[in-house]
């Protein structure tokens, strides 16, 4: 319960919305990347992004369209296991009594294994390629238009709230003999190569900045505790099954 009403924020105002909340993006020792997200419940509703690009100092500034939101998948699929976790418990009438230790096992297997994918859903980001990135609708939620030899992405890693700013440079045809696309991974190396819309890219500079979100962290100390308590019921009814098989008539 103490987990899935960190999912559910508490509300701004009477009518029910739920609060925004403001975060800078910074990271130790650069100045590459600077902004300010402002997150509500599962959705970036803004982004405020300043880049300083190494070729020639030039800044360069990027915000979100007004008009447009980026849902964050694992805070919504984290949400979503914790609220099958709680109906998977809630589900009985208030009467029911369990008749066997197995019957109780059988639960508490369910609500772990909704529990262990919330918590993996905010601890393991998704691995995505190259152009995978390249062709997201992220790329077109800015204003002005990111340009070619720019990505960026969005994800969440533990508590944090994680942006990743990729520069490219093209490769000449003459250079790409040794061109190997890279795979799928969390975040992409210097080096990495790509292949999109018929060019063919190299990451040249990457940048990640993260803020830490205070109630993602409670959700996983909670999730923590609730599958210790699980376990802790099965070592229990174990204990009990084993003396109750045994004990002497």
């Amino acid at each position: 319960q103490e987990a899935s009403h960190r999912f559910a924020l508490p509300a701004s105002s009477p009518g029910g919305a739920i609060k925004q909340e403001n975060f800078v993006l910074s990271t130790s020792g650069t100045d590459q990347v600077k902004g300010v997200l402002t997150l509500q419940g599962d959705a970036l509703c803004q982004a405020d992004i300043n880049l300083k690009m190494p070729r020639n100092n030039q800044l360069l500034h990027f915000a979100f369209r007004e008009d447009k939101q980026w849902k964050l998948q694992q805070i919504q699929d984290a949400r979503n296991h914790v609220s099958q976790a709680i109906y998977l418990l809630m589900n009985r009438d208030v009467n029911y009594q369990f008749k066997t230790g197995s019957e109780v096992l059988k639960l508490m297997d369910a609500v772990m294994l909704q529990l262990s994918r919330a918590r993996n859903r905010l601890t393991t980001p998704a691995t995505l390629t190259l152009p995978e990135i390249a062709s997201s609708g992220l790329t077109k939620m800015f204003t002005p238009a990111l340009p070619p030899d720019i990505l960026v992405n969005f994800y969440i890693n533990l508590n944090k709230l994680c942006l990743t700013v990729y520069q490219l440079h093209v490769l000449q045809p003459s250079t790409t003999k040794n061109f190997k696309p890279s795979g799928g991974s969390i975040l992409h190396n210097p080096g990495a190569m790509f292949e999109f819309g018929n060019q063919r890219y190299e990451v040249s500079h990457v940048h990640k900045v993260e803020c830490v979100v205070p109630w993602l962290n409670d959700a996983l100390v909670f999730f923590t505790v609730s599958l210790q308590l699980c376990q802790q019921l099965k070592d229990k009814i174990s204990v009990f099954s084993s003396y109750w098989n045994y004990r002497p008539y």
